[in-house]
């Protein structure tokens, strides 16, 4: 059986914040960033999230996430890690966490 590739990440600083927009509209994204922001860095694999998504589409709403530049992902063994791109997208978008990690009442 062959390895599979290396996540492919964009660098925070090349992402028009529409893209960011785009990717955090989406409930599960939402929903997976809330998760990851409750977790320790590189501690949660991918299919650890609660979420109402097969495989196929959990790896799509990590694709997006990394394409927006929300998040980094890495390989541990067999599974794939991740982290949220806090420093990097405060940085670009200050006060973008505290919007998007803020729940509803």
């Amino acid at each position: 059986m062959g390895q599979r590739p290396a996540p492919q990440h964009r660098d925070p600083r090349e992402v028009p914040i529409e893209t960011v927009f785009a990717a955090l509209a989406d409930p599960v994204r939402l929903a997976i960033v809330r998760q990851l922001a409750d977790s320790a860095d590189w501690s949660r694999a991918c299919g650890s999230f609660d979420v109402p998504v097969g495989k196929a589409g959990l790896s799509h709403h990590f694709s997006v996430l990394r394409e927006a530049g929300l998040v980094e992902q890495r390989d541990a063994g067999a599974r794939r890690v991740n982290r949220l791109r806090r420093d990097e997208i405060e940085s670009c978008f200050p006060g973008l966490w505290a919007l998007t990690l803020r729940q509803s009442s």
